[in-house]
Parts: C-alpha cells; structure tokens; sequence
C-alpha cells in the first residue's frame, strides 16, 4: 500500500498601491487578483494552496469537527468544507483547534489556528505539524 505524504505549496501576492501607483510587492508570491483602484492606500493579498494530506488524517479531522459541533450523521462534509458553513464561530474553532491537538498530540500555534477555515487546511497543518515532530 502506498502512503501519501502532507505536500502544500502556496502562491499568492501582495501588492501596497495608493493613487494608482503600486508602491510595494512580495516577490515570494504570484499575484492571483486585481488591487482595488482609488485614491486610498489598498493592500491586496491572494492565495492559492495546492495541499495533498493524508486521506486519514482529513478523515479523521472530520470526525473531530463533527463531535464539535455536534453535527447530524447525514450532514455533508468534505476537505473544502469551510467551518463558517457548518455554524462554527471563533470559539467552536478554538475548540476544534484544541480537540485536533489533543488527537494529534501537537501543539498549533495562534498564529497557525487563525489560518485554519477548512478541514483540508486544518488536516495539511496537522500532517505538517507531525511530520515536523517526528
């Protein structure tokens, strides 16, 4: 049986353009979309992850945001599922982060939990994080 090992790259941009002019860039990103036009100082950030988890560990996160937020059987979910969807709040994310931990035996940093909107983003951390660990 193959495994799969947790892959994510991410590209994005992030652009500072006031009175039309951009006046900074991010060279690590790719931009993926268009900077608001104006007279006011905008700054744009864009994403796009290509992230390739453990089919187990997506399942397993999916287990724990079920038991969270005490979900029926037949609700839907799938790596894209957004949290927000599902009627979390930040509360009822700080306590899935903290149920993740407990199963994984990791520890995420506030600055990584605030990022996690998805199951999918939550199983790449997590896969990330154990790989790390290991």
């Amino acid at each position: 049986m193959a495994s799969v090992s947790a892959t994510c790259i991410t590209f994005g941009t992030s652009l500072v353009k006031t009175n039309n002019q951009i006046i900074g860039r991010s060279s690590s990103f790719v931009s993926l979309g268009r900077v608001r036009t104006g007279g006011f100082p905008s700054i744009r950030t864009s994403r796009l992850q290509i992230c390739a988890a453990k089919a187990e560990t997506v399942e397993k996160v999916s287990e724990i945001v079920r038991k969270q937020l005490a979900l029926a059987p037949e609700t839907q979910l799938t790596p894209q599922t957004k949290f927000t969807e599902l009627g979390a709040d930040s509360l009822d994310t700080v306590e899935i982060v903290m149920g993740l931990e407990e199963e994984f035996n990791i520890n995420v940093e506030e600055e990584n939990s605030e990022n996690i909107t998805t199951i999918q983003e939550a199983a790449d951390l997590i896969d990330k994080l154990v790989e790390k660990k290991d």
